[in-house]
């Protein structure tokens, strides 16, 4: 069983095929931790994926949309459909988008209302951490979190032995392919928190053509760069992610 930790399957440039996604998924034996970014994506989660087998819910507000978001009418959703969700995410903090009329300040405040909501709740999360991981490893131990994730993670091998030690997961994506840091950083992560991803539908212009990610044709080459790098065989790395996505998941 492979897991795609960290995928938007509610984006729009999956509407037209995912309905062949969701069948390639079932086929290939893969399930998908689909992210939700704001109330309008949470909606077409659950409309989409009440019911599914292969894709696990991960509901939040992203930095990106935490201004325009109505923090209650969505804390109402989530709760009422709770029974559906299987963690918080993709929720976090990212100065690049305070040019972009998002305060830091209302960054903040949703994302304490996300991890909040997360630890009443007993569930996972999956955290955007670009340009703020200091101020959210700073912010962390002051909720009862069971599972943590810093998706597509890309901070220092300082703050990465910081993370270790915090006991949180770490995920790596298509960059694997390509990116040495990205091959170090993997080296340097304690292999019972290291989960693989593909951050779909984001194009990677050095591999997959520049194509959107999709867990069905790229997730394979993730594990199997992954595995060259941890010095694993195959399917030895597919059995190690696939016994940590669980224990991941296993806090909801």
């Amino acid at each position: 069983m492979l897991y795609d930790a960290h995928v938007h399957l509610t984006d729009g440039e999956y509407s037209g095929y995912l309905g062949d996604i969701l069948t390639s998924l079932k086929a290939m034996k893969i399930t998908a931790c689909s992210v939700t970014v704001n109330l309008q994506t949470t909606l077409d989660s659950f409309r989409l994926f009440n019911d599914s087998d292969v894709v696990k819910q991960f509901v939040g507000i992203h930095p990106e949309f935490s201004a325009s978001q109505d923090l209650q009418q969505f804390t109402d959703l989530v709760r009422s459909n709770i029974g559906h969700v299987d963690g918080i995410g993709e929720v976090g903090l990212d100065p690049t988008y305070i040019e972009r009329g998002v305060p830091y300040d209302r960054q903040k405040q949703v994302f304490a209302e996300m991890l909040r909501l997360a630890e009443s709740a007993g569930k996972p999360v999956s955290i955007h951490s670009r340009r703020s991981l200091d101020d959210i490893l700073a912010i962390l131990p002051s909720y009862r979190l069971k599972g943590v994730l810093l998706h597509w993670f890309a901070g220092s091998k300082k703050q990465l032995a910081r993370c270790m030690e915090m006991g949180l997961y770490v995920s790596y994506g298509p960059a694997l392919v390509y990116a040495d840091d990205k091959k170090t950083l993997l080296k340097n992560s304690k292999q019972d928190k290291v989960l693989v991803e593909t951050d779909g539908p984001v194009r990677y212009p050095r591999c997959f053509e520049d194509r959107p990610a999709l867990p069905t044709s790229c997730l394979v080459t993730v594990v199997a760069n992954a595995a060259e790098v941890l010095g694993l065989p195959y399917e030895e790395a597919v059995q190690l992610f696939q016994k940590n996505t669980e224990s991941f998941l296993s806090a909801g």
